[in-house]
C-alpha cells in the first residue's frame, strides 16, 4: 500500500494580478495541516492575456482548484466548462473546483458573508429588512444569496444609479418572490429612512480602507437593534462600525466573510469539513503581524 508521505501533493491556489498581499493561503494551509491533508495553496500571479492558458493547465497539472481574485473574476468565466447559476446571476467567479476534467464555476463570497452572520454572529436572516450600500462584485455576491435566504426586502443604494438597478432587477430575475428596491448612494432622507427602518446594514463598498474615508450614512440614524456590517476586514473596525458601536449598534467586520468563503472552498476542493476556528485564527495572527 502507498504511505501517505508517498502521496502526490494535491494542488489547489489563486490566480490574480496582484497576488502578493492574499491572505488565503494562511488559512488554507493551516487548514491543510491540522487536517493532516497532502495539499498545498499556492499564488499564481497572472497577466489577463495568459489567463486562459492558466486556467487550461489546471487539469493536466493535477490541480484540485483554483481561486480566482481581481481582475480576472469576470472573465474567467468564459473558459469554464460549466458556471453555477448564482455565477450567472453574480456575474462573477472567485472558485473553481476541477471535478473529471472539467473546471466548473463557483463563487463563495456571498455565502460566505451568509454562513458569517447565521453561524458566526448567530442571526436568522428570514424577513429581515436589508441595506446594501454598494454595487459591485461583493453586493451582487451578498445581494444574491440574502434573496436566496429569503430576507423581506432588499435597498441597494449606489453611486451610480443604473448599476444598483441592473442588480436589483438581476436579483428579481434570478428569485422572483425577493422584494429589492434600489438608491442613488448620497446623504438623503430616504437613506436615512430605510437604514432606520432596516435589520440590517451593509457597506460592500471600498470607502473605509483609509482613516480619511467619509462615513456614508448618518451615523444618529443607527440604533442599538441594528446589525451593522463591513465587508472590510483590514483595518478590523471601520470608520462605519467605530460609529455604530458609539450608538450601541451590533457590528461584524468581513474577517468572517473571508473565513467561511474560504471554509467552502476548502470544502469544495478537499471533501473534508473546513476546520473554521483554526483557519480564523491563522488569519489573525496573520493580519495582527502585517
Amino acid at each position: 500500500m502507498q504511505n501517505k508521505k508517498d502521496e502526490l501533493t494535491k494542488l489547489v491556489g489563486l490566480f490574480g494580478h496582484p497576488v502578493e498581499h492574499s491572505f488565503s493561503p494562511v488559512m488554507q494551509e493551516a487548514a491543510f495541516k491540522h487536517l493532516g491533508l497532502n495539499y498545498r495553496y499556492l499564488l499564481f500571479d497572472i497577466q489577463t492575456q495568459n489567463l486562459k492558458k492558466a486556467l487550461d493547465s489546471l487539469v493536466p497539472l493535477g490541480f484540485q482548484g483554483i481561486n480566482i481574485t481581481l481582475p480576472h473574476k469576470k472573465r474567467a468565466m468564459a473558459f469554464l466548462d460549466r458556471i453555477t447559476d448564482e455565477v450567472k446571476v453574480i456575474g462573477a467567479v472567485n472558485t473553481v473546483l476541477v471535478e473529471r476534467g472539467k473546471l466548473i464555476g463557483h463563487n463563495t463570497d456571498g455565502k460566505g458573508f451568509i454562513a458569517s452572520l447565521e453561524k458566526g454572529a448567530r442571526v436568522k436572516l428570514k424577513n429581515k429588512k436589508v441595506v446594501i450600500l454598494g454595487a459591485g462584485g461583493a453586493a451582487h455576491a451578498i445581494a444574491t444569496e440574502l434573496a436566496l435566504a429569503k430576507v423581506g426586502r432588499i435597498s441597494i443604494f449606489n453611486i451610480v444609479l443604473y448599476e444598483a438597478k441592473d442588480l436589483a432587477i438581476r436579483i428579481k430575475r434570478y428569485v422572483p418572490d425577493s422584494v429589492t428596491e434600489f438608491f442613488l448612494l448620497k446623504p438623503s432622507a430616504i437613506l436615512d429612512e430605510k437604514i432606520r427602518d432596516a435589520d440590517i446594514i451593509i457597506n460592500a463598498t471600498s470607502v473605509g480602507l483609509k482613516p480619511t474615508d467619509p462615513l456614508l450614512v448618518n451615523p444618529f440614524v443607527l440604533e442599538k437593534r441594528h446589525l451593522v456590517c463591513d465587508v472590510i476586514y483590514n483595518p478590523p473596525k471601520t470608520k462605519l462600525l467605530a460609529a455604530a458601536e458609539k450608538r450601541k449598534a451590533r457590528t461584524i467586520n468581513g474577517l468572517g466573510m473571508l473565513v467561511y468563503q474560504g471554509a467552502i472552498c476548502f470544502e469544495l476542493w478537499t471533501g473534508k469539513k473546513a476546520p473554521v476556528q483554526i483557519m480564523k485564527k491563522a488569519l489573525e495572527k496573520a493580519i495582527r503581524g502585517r
